[in-house]
């Protein structure tokens, strides 16, 4: 081991052990009948063994539950085997092939990179000066661009870049958060386009779909998930709560999330968090 490598290690642990950084959660707890798309099974949890049902000779007893969840039910990562366009996944990967078996053989959720990164937050609502988007509403290039210089920063390759839209103060409010007679605000194609142009690896918002859903569409067309899947091989982070990092004013931070191996799958829970000094 080289005296460099000691050093740096040395650095990163006096950080942690010391408390020298904070960690920002950046999703929302897994909850029975939290709001998910209607294309997708909700999340339920129950007990299935409770303590007292069965005790061991020395008086030990244990718990456990069940869980049953869509792969794109609360704070999520989409696997690029998600969507389809033309029948092409991404790399021109023909998506009726690949999903042969009940899983996909390419693309799957065991695919999806374990991300340490820079993170950037682009809070709109901050630059218009309004605590939330009204529902529908697009989130376009101008909108990131003026977010990203509010905040000093600029995407580059690398990065995953996350689209605080303010939605997230509605997630107890199931009809208004999932938005299908009065839209939900998010990026549009333009925004898409401007984030892939910069060579980001993920992006991420704090709605259900990411994309912009104009009043009394729903999710039956989904342009972005193109541009940003399909096109660009660029991983969607939907479902987040940014509402914590935007009141501690965050801009730029690492940005940590680790994905579960789900071989074939096409998305996967995560839990996300922002490393930021203390």
């Amino acid at each position: 081991m080289t005296e460099k490598t000691v050093t740096a290690s040395d650095a990163l642990l006096h950080a942690v052990v010391n408390s020298d950084v904070d960690v920002v959660e950046l999703g929302h707890p897994y909850t029975t009948g939290m709001p998910s798309s209607p294309n997708h099974p909700g999340f339920r949890m129950t007990l299935i063994r409770r303590h007292g049902d069965m005790v061991r000779p020395d008086g030990g007893s244990a718990s456990n539950e069940i869980i049953v969840t869509g792969g794109h039910v609360g704070t999520h990562v989409d696997a690029l085997s998600h969507v389809s366009h033309c029948g092409k996944l991404h790399g021109d990967i023909d998506a009726e092939e690949a999903q042969r078996g009940g899983r996909f053989s390419r693309l799957g959720a065991e695919t999806i990179p374990f991300m340490l990164r820079r993170g950037l937050l682009l809070d709109v609502p901050r630059v218009r000066g309004v605590a939330a988007l009204e529902a529908g509403r697009a989130v376009t290039e101008q909108d990131l661009r003026d977010a990203a210089d509010a905040a000093g920063v600029t995407p580059r390759r690398g990065d995953v870049v996350l689209i605080r839209t303010g939605w997230a103060r509605h997630f107890d409010d199931a009809q208004r958060y999932l938005g299908q007679q009065d839209g939900v605000p998010g990026a549009d194609v333009g925004a898409a386009q401007w984030l892939a142009a910069a060579g980001i690896v993920a992006a991420g918002a704090d709605t259900t779909a990411f994309e912009h859903i104009p009043p009394g569409k729903g999710h039956s067309v989904l342009p972005v998930h193109r541009v940003l899947l399909v096109e660009n091989g660029i991983h969607i982070i939907e479902h987040l709560n940014l509402e914590d990092a935007s009141a501690r004013g965050l801009t730029e931070f690492t940005f940590v999330m680790a994905p579960l191996r789900i071989t074939g799958g096409t998305g996967s829970p995560v839990r996300p968090v922002a490393v930021v000094a203390a």
